[in-house]
């Protein structure tokens, strides 16, 4: 189901880089994988617990109306929870 995109969302997703990277949401360690298509305007992301223990997956459309997110059969929270705390190898935040 989508919804509204919290405030920085959008942000904080397109920092991540686009295709596979490596980092850390937390203490886990993630594998992401970034892709945007319709010049920019959607993107898809799909991460996964290197230890097995996770998964996200979902979908942000930038809509004229604002951004839509639509998390893969996984709660909202559990999603915007990941985007936000990302940080792929080798980031430094500014």
């Amino acid at each position: 189901m989508r919804s509204a995109a919290p405030t920085g969302f959008a942000e904080a997703l397109h920092a991540i880089p686009l295709g596979t990277t490596t980092g850390y949401a937390g203490a886990t360690r993630y594998t992401a994988t970034r892709s945007d298509f319709n010049q920019g305007r959607s993107t898809k992301l799909v991460a996964e617990a290197l230890d097995g223990s996770d998964y996200i997956s979902l979908n942000f459309y930038d809509l004229t109306q604002g951004g839509q997110l639509a998390p893969c059969e996984m709660p909202h929270e559990k999603v915007v929870t990941f985007v936000k705390a990302y940080s792929p190898d080798g980031h430094v935040d500014a």
